[in-house]
């Protein structure tokens, strides 16, 4: 999810475990500990884009991490703080940790919460960005803040922004479910035939999904609002596999397929070769565009054969014509 989100949730949770204890503090810390875990964005400055892209919720969003470095931080602020209890300050790093990466196991991208495992659990219930959980939770909390330590005021407000914000978080599964079976009927009244299908919330809402169905030599995508009233189309894209044949078992093609969990299309324009990740979409509404969220110009160096991924900018514009898009689609097609 993004910075505010988890700044919000750590806060809140930091206010479960110590508020009565500190006030204020609690959340502060809640605060910081909620944004810890996203630091490993920073590997896109050192290392290549696929490495980065395999540690994003990598280790940093596991328990394995919540356990080893709550102790560690728990320990560390006791030192200058008032308040010397290292366990308490141990179970507020450590809830705030753990709750980072359960939250955002809901989102596309999902978390290796059991890393070492190989193992990214993704529930695609809800969008990095959502204000219908965000803004309820932010207000609820800073009702909170706003009173005496003691009240009990205080831990109603906070209680009711986790309850309010974790019961929208549950609705999003029905939510999902309704989709999916909007989805799977039309493909059934359609009569197409297909290998699998992934859903997802489309930006900034649950109102509007989307979807990929894989056919054997094809992904079709379709998006569905729950104020549509015409029937889903879905529009074919080739997978076009077939362009990176003599790269197929390169270990950097190979990692990257991985990355994208299989659903990747692969284009062609002006002799150069794009890798498409479809799990983000489209970054144009227009029938048959190509222009993916997540598209990587595929760099290959003949001497030494060896290949890399450049991922391709996205201007501002693009960005506000897509949501002013989206928001149309929304409200039906």
């Amino acid at each position: 999810m993004d910075s505010l989100t988890q700044i919000v949730l750590g806060a809140a949770v930091g206010e479960a475990v110590l508020g009565k204890k500190i006030g204020n503090k609690a959340m502060l810390y809640g605060a910081i500990a909620g944004t810890i875990p996203d630091l490993d964005v920073l590997s896109s400055y050192v290392t290549d884009t696929i490495t980065a892209l395999e540690i994003h919720r990598g280790f940093t969003h596991s328990i394995l991490f919540s356990i080893l470095f709550a102790p560690v931080l728990g320990w560390l602020v006791s030192r200058y703080e008032k308040y010397k209890n290292v366990k308490g300050w141990t179970w507020l790093f450590f809830w705030a940790f753990v709750t980072h990466p359960v939250l955002d196991a809901h989102t596309t991208w999902g978390t290796q919460l059991f890393w070492p495992l190989d193992l990214r659990l993704a529930f695609k219930t809800i969008f990095v960005i959502d204000p219908l959980y965000t803004l309820p939770f932010l207000i609820f909390l800073i009702l909170a803040m706003l009173q005496k330590r003691t009240s009990s005021k205080r831990q109603f407000y906070n209680r009711m922004g986790l309850l309010i914000s974790t019961s929208y978080l549950a609705f999003t599964f029905i939510l999902k479910y309704r989709a999916f079976k909007e989805f799977e009927t039309a493909l059934d009244d359609q009569n197409i035939s297909y290998l699998q299908m992934d859903t997802r919330p489309s930006p900034l809402n649950t109102i509007l999904w989307s979807v990929n169905v894989e056919t054997d030599d094809a992904y079709l995508l379709a998006d569905y609002s729950f104020f549509d009233t015409k029937p889903i189309s879905f529009v074919r894209y080739p997978k076009n596999h077939e362009f990176i044949k003599d790269l197929l078992f390169n270990e950097k093609m190979q990692r990257m397929i991985h990355v994208s969990k299989g659903w990747y299309t692969i284009t062609k324009r002006d002799g150069k070769l794009y890798f498409n990740d479809l799990r983000f979409g489209l970054l144009n509404l227009e029938p048959g565009s190509d222009t993916f969220v997540f598209q990587f110009l595929i760099e290959i160096n003949n001497e030494t054969n060896q290949i890399d991924f450049i991922e391709q900018p996205k201007g501002r514009q693009d960005t506000k014509k897509l949501m002013s898009d989206l928001w149309k689609r929304m409200l039906g097609n």
